[in-house]
Formats: C-alpha cells, sequence, structure tokens
C-alpha cells in the first residue's frame, strides 16, 4: 500500500509547548505516553501523524508568503468583511500583531513540532544545543537501530521543515527540541536567528545521514513520499543558500543532479497531473487524499473564481491567492518598466496553466484538480481535491544550483534547461546583473503560486543584491496602484496614500510580528517583539 494510501491518523498532540497558551494541556482524545510509543508500530503511526499535522500549516501558508510577495494580491480591495481585511493587510505588508492568520501558521506549525518532538524524545533521540548534533541516546524501548534511525532522520526532517519556514518569517523564534511542561514553556524565550539554524542544520544532517538513501527508481513504493536523504540534502542546500554559504550547497546539489535519479518531467504540466503524483521531479511534497476522509485539499476551492458555481470547483470558489495583472502581462521589454519585464511571454507555456480567467478574473490554477489529460476532473466533495503540494521539486535544485554558482555558463545552462521544457528561448546574459535578473524571473515563472517567491526574494537579498527583495515590492506596488495594474491599490477605503504605501517595504516588514498573545499571557518573562510593531 503506498503511503500516501495509509489513513493519517494524528495520534500524538498533547500540547504546544513554548506557544500553547489557551488550549487543554492534556486533551482526551490524545493518548498519553504510558500507553503509546511502545514499539515500531506505534512509532510509525505517530510519524503518519506527522506528516498529516504539514496540511495544518499548509493552509495557511500560502497567506504569509505569496500573498506578501509580488505574485499575487488580494482580489476584492473594496471589502470591508473581517477575512478580506486581514488578508488585505497581509498583501500590503501591514499586519497587526493580533493578525489571525499569523497566529494560526505559529499555532500549527509549533503544534507539528511539539508532535515530532515526542517521537524523538521517546526515541531518545536528542539535540546537542553545544557542538550542534543529533545524538542518539540509549533507548528503552524495543525498537532496533535501524528502524530507530529510519522513524528519527524522518521526524527530524519534519521539524526541521517547520523551523526553517519559522525562521524565516518571525526572526528568532521559541526554540523546542524536546517536549516540556506549560510551566517550563513560559521561562523559554526567544532563541537567536543563529540559534535556530543550528538545530535546522543539526535535524537535516540527521535526516541526510539516516534516512533512506535510495535513488528515485530503487524507492519503495510503499514509502513513496516520505522523507530521504535527497530531500534531506535539497533543504539543506537551500539553507546554506540562505545562509549564504553557497559552496556548502554547491556540493550538495551536485550530489542529488549526480546520483539521487530524480530528474525534470518532459512537460511541466505533467509535475502537477494527479495521477502522476511523487514523479521524478517531487523530492518532496505535502500528501492529500481525497475521498472525504478529512484529508483533502481545500485550495481547488480557496483559489477557484469566486461565483463561478460549479463550472470550475463543485462547491464554488473563494477567489483568493489572486494572481498580480504584473505577473500574468505580457513583458513590454522597457528597461524602465522592471515589474512588467518580469511578466510571463505571452508564448511561455507556464503562464496559461498557472493562471487561467473565469470571465475578466483571474486565477490561480495549479492546484485546481486535473486528471492526466489535463483537462478540469471536478471535485466530488468541496474542500477535497487531491493535489500535492510540492515543497522541492527537481527543477529547484537546478536554479539553485545555477543561484550558488553565480554567473557562470554552467549556471546559464541549468536556467536554459528549466526554459527549453517551457519552449522559452535561451537567455545570455552578458553581466551580473542581468544574470540576477534571469535567475528571479526563472525561479518567479517556475515556481508561481507554490509558496517560494517570498522566500525566494529574502534570499535573494543576501545571495543576489541587497534590498532586491525591497526594491521588488515597491515596483510591484507602484505598478499595481495605477491604472496599469487595474488601480487595485488605489481602490481601498479608506484611500491609500501611494507613498505611505510604498514606506510600509522596509526590513521591518519583511517579518511578520510575533503574535502578541504569545507576550500578553506569558507572566515570567518579557518577550521581545519584532521591531516596526
Amino acid at each position: 500500500m503506498q503511503f500516501k494510501n495509509l489513513f493519517f491518523i494524528a495520534v500524538i498532540g498533547l500540547t504546544i509547548t513554548s506557544c500553547k497558551k489557551t488550549i487543554d494541556q492534556y486533551p482526551t482524545s490524545n493518548l498519553y505516553d504510558g500507553v503509546y510509543y511502545k514499539n515500531v508500530a506505534e512509532f510509525d503511526a505517530a510519524l503518519i501523524g506527522c506528516y498529516n499535522g504539514m496540511q495544518k500549516s499548509m493552509f495557511d501558508e500560502w497567506s504569509v508568503t505569496e500573498l506578501r510577495s509580488d505574485n499575487s494580491i488580494m482580489g476584492n480591495p473594496t471589502s470591508g468583511s473581517i477575512p478580506n481585511r486581514e488578508l488585505s493587510d497581509l498583501d500590503l505588508l501591514m499586519p497587526n500583531t493580533y493578525h489571525e492568520r499569523v497566529y494560526n501558521y505559529w499555532l500549527s506549525s509549533y503544534y507539528n513540532i511539539y508532535n515530532t518532538n515526542k517521537i524523538l524524545s521517546n526515541l531518545a533521540v536528542k539535540y546537542d544545543s553545544l557542538n550542534g548534533n543529533i545524538n542518539y541516546d540509549d533507548v528503552t524501548v524495543p525498537v532496533t537501530p535501524a528502524d530507530r534511525k529510519r522513524i528519527a532522520a524522518q521526524a527530524s526532517f519534519i521539524r526541521a521543515y517547520h523551523y526553517f519556514n519559522l525562521v524565516r518569517l518571525y526572526g528568532g523564534v521559541f526554540l523546542i527540541d524536546r517536549p516540556v511542561s506549560a510551566t517550563e514553556s513560559k521561562m523559554i524565550n526567544r532563541s537567536s536567528v543563529a540559534e535556530i539554524y543550528k538545530l535546522i542544520i543539526a535535524d537535516l544532517t540527521n535526516t541526510k545521514e539516516n534516512g533512506d538513501q535510495a535513488s528515485f527508481t530503487a524507492i519503495n513504493q510503499n514509502i513513496l513520499g516520505r522523507a530521504n536523504a535527497w530531500c534531506a540534502k535539497a533543504l539543506l542546500a537551500k539553507v546554506y543558500l540562505t545562509l549564504n554559504q553557497k559552496a556548502q550547497a554547491t556540493a550538495l546539489l551536485q550530489d542529488i543532479i549526480s546520483n539521487s535519479g530524480y530528474r525534470l518531467q518532459t512537460n511541466y504540466t505533467d509535475v502537477f497531473s494527479i495521477t502522476n503524483e511523487m514523479n521524478s521531479e517531487i523530492l518532496f511534497a505535502v500528501r492529500y487524499k481525497s475521498g472525504k476522509v478529512g484529508l483533502g485539499s481545500p485550495f481547488c476551492n480557496i483559489f477557484a473564481p469566486s461565483s463561478s458555481g460549479n463550472f470550475i470547483v463543485n462547491g464554488d470558489g473563494d477567489g483568493l491567492n489572486y494572481p498580480a495583472i504584473d505577473l500574468y502581462q505580457v513583458a513590454s521589454g522597457s528597461v524602465a518598466d522592471p515589474v512588467r519585464a518580469d511578466a510571463y511571454s505571452a508564448t511561455d507555456l507556464r503562464r496559461n496553466f498557472n493562471i487561467k480567467f473565469y470571465g475578466t478574473k483571474l486565477y490561480s490554477n495549479k492546484f485546481i484538480q486535473y486528471n492526466d489529460l489535463y483537462n478540469l476532473s471536478p471535485l466530488v466533495y468541496q474542500d477535497d481535491g487531491e493535489n500535492d503540494w510540492p515543497v522541492i521539486r527537481y527543477a529547484d535544485v537546478l536554479l539553485m544550483l545555477a543561484e550558488a554558482q553565480g554567473n557562470t555558463p554552467s549556471s546559464i545552462q541549468l536556467i536554459n534547461q528549466i526554459r527549453s521544457r517551457v519552449a522559452m528561448p535561451p537567455v545570455n546574459p552578458s553581466n551580473v546583473n542581468d544574470f540576477n535578473q534571469a535567475l528571479s524571473s526563472e525561479r518567479r515563472f517556475e515556481f508561481a503560486f507554490e509558496n517560494q517567491r517570498w522566500f525566494d526574494l529574502l534570499r535573494f537579498n543576501v545571495t543576489l543584491t541587497p534590498n532586491f527583495a525591497e526594491n521588488t515590492l515597491k515596483a510591484h506596488f507602484a505598478y499595481m496602484f495605477d491604472s496599469n495594474g487595474g488601480d487595485h491599490y488605489n481602490q481601498y477605503t479608506p484611500p491609500i496614500v501611494l507613498q505611505n504605501l510604498l514606506a510600509q517595504v522596509n526590513a521591518d516588514r519583511l517579518l511578520l510580528p510575533i503574535p502578541q498573545r504569545e507576550i500578553d499571557n506569558n507572566t515570567k518573562i518579557t518577550i521581545q517583539q519584532n521591531p516596526g510593531y
């Protein structure tokens, strides 16, 4: 039975440690250590619960990443409803410290970190913060060394995944590497960004060394989709790139290209087909299972156009993650117009797959259910899509290597390898600035609506050009403010002044606020809010 067809039973989740303030510490629906974690089968069931737990944070991730980038906008700026205003505030880079989605993403991430900590703790797998290592101490439960490392490697990957997202979105967060009591958690303050990255690197190194090493063609179909050594190397390479440690990233990426067996799909649309899941391009994905078992993807309905009835998906759409017109429009070629020059070409095969029209409305199409002929496959049940959400693709590996190597013939060839698949002519940048723009644009076009763009913009501030993110977002706001961009940002009530909107784009606003509930509810220590909030 394939991994996706296992029922993702979440059996852990006793409480959230560092951030848990408002839910019961020991819900009666959950199991305690005294009756669980006693054999391999129970550890495997708990691990499947951790994979399932990744869906919860993914539900809000697009709103704290893609919506804050230049890829998408809040589609109805005139709406005064609270949910729409909250999305508008993220789009405008002005969420308040009590923002519900900012808190929900934080909460669901820490919830699953707690789940992974329970597994690792019961396996006596501990983080040595002094040396930055994952240690395997003496274990009392009856598991073989091989099973212990197999399970711990996957739990480590999931924990690293959550912390990597948290540190990039919020800065220094609470480092919780083991189960702690509610009382103890109130004495744990924010760790530095460097300390969080130290844990992430240790966790991913553990997965790299102890995870499944089989190449793609040799992966056991029963575990297809689980974290392995190759996806750990890819995510670790992205960590190193984020830290501007390009040599370390290069070695890992070259290893994946040479030895992993992963490769590009022939057709771009094949990557996302629901009959071609976990294909050779998907190193890791958050998985979904339709069939009204509580594990289906909600994004078909969330991203389908509003008021479309059952024409696109059953149950209508919410019209969220609305594509920005400056991504769709044909490039003008004007050097003085950098946003439109960073838009899809009309001949780019990715454009009309990633973005479609319903009447005059644009909508994000990538995660709306498709069969192997790329025809619409309507949902049987609302919010119950089959589409997995790719986290790491082989195309990402190739473009990360280009980023790590910089402006070299080899890097340009990697970019053109991606472009060739979608019938785009090769690029031939003549200088570093042109190379940086070509790389940034290619990543934008390739990974549109996969929650990559925001993190790319942050990383490019370090790996490509200082203030790259700020300059890109300011150009986006300016273009989308007037008639060129559909007068989007000047439709808000009360009116927004462009100068004030551009002032929101600063280094402080590249981080989300620490949820105010964390600060207000802790009576033991003082927790610092991020600057600018």
